[in-house]
């Protein structure tokens, strides 16, 4: 079964729509190569022609409309690209779609501009869109324009849901809690900590505890509430927020 991400890293590296890589996916049976080859041999994927060529530069957007917002990523190889206003335009359209309509129809309404602007200035590019839903909803992106994040709060406060959300892009958090990283994280890490522990020869009877300590570091450095609050490292994030709490989050970047 071809799943979406799939679907989406290959619409990401090629610019092609969304329908065509889920046909070639499935035709090549999940192999990402061979869907390129076979796109290519349709004429399909003239992008592709160009896979080689990464895709390090763009813009990252957000917007909030009522209790609903939204993030969008689009990136391209260059610099000069990236400052288009035909680039530009397609992601700030591509968020107006996403909380009317959905990231889904935001990212399929974007196809065909995406490909016009690909065929008029020759370089790979392509977006991604999420969208947010709750009552205390926050947004930030960083002065560069590469990285932005949206937080939800369980209480609605203008400034401490921007400092969070800036938290967010600039820290990078996997989680919201430590209880909230997934058992085979967990499970992958204790198995190299122990294989680490074992090099050392540290005694069998003290492994156990010495890797409690390892997840319950590795749990708090993962998580949003656990981290020092970057605009004061003497408290935690948890701590400045105090009886607020964090519902959700979503962080972009270049």
């Amino acid at each position: 079964m071809i799943t979406a991400q799939q679907v989406n890293a290959l619409r990401q590296r090629t610019g092609v729509s969304m329908m065509v890589c889920k046909r070639a996916l499935e035709e090549a049976q999940g192999d990402e190569e061979k869907a390129i080859e076979i796109m290519r041999k349709k004429g399909e994927a003239k992008a592709a022609e160009k896979k080689d060529r990464t895709m390090k530069e763009g813009i990252v957007m957000t917007k909030i409309q009522g209790e609903k917002a939204a993030i969008v990523k689009a990136i391209c190889e260059t610099d000069f690209v990236a400052k288009n206003e035909e680039f530009r335009a397609i992601a700030a359209h591509a968020l107006d779609i996403a909380l009317q309509k959905g990231a889904q129809a935001a990212l399929e309404a974007q196809q065909a501009a995406i490909k016009n602007l690909f065929t008029k200035l020759g370089e790979n590019m392509a977006i991604d869109v999420k969208v947010m839903e709750g009552e205390g909803i926050s947004d930030y992106v960083h002065t560069n324009g590469k990285v932005g994040a949206l937080v939800d709060l369980t209480k609605a406060d203008a400034e401490k849901g921007r400092d969070v959300a800036m938290q967010v892009t600039a820290m990078n958090p996997k989680v919201v809690t430590p209880s909230d990283v997934k058992e085979e994280d967990i499970a992958k890490e204790r198995e190299i900590w122990k294989a680490q522990l074992v090099a050392e020869k540290k005694p069998a009877e003290i492994l156990e505890r010495i890797m409690q300590g390892k997840e319950k570091k590795f749990r708090e450095e993962s998580a949003l509430m656990k981290q020092s609050f970057i605009k004061n490292g003497d408290m935690t994030v948890e701590e400045y927020l105090g009886e607020i709490k964090v519902s959700q989050f979503m962080r972009m970047g270049i």
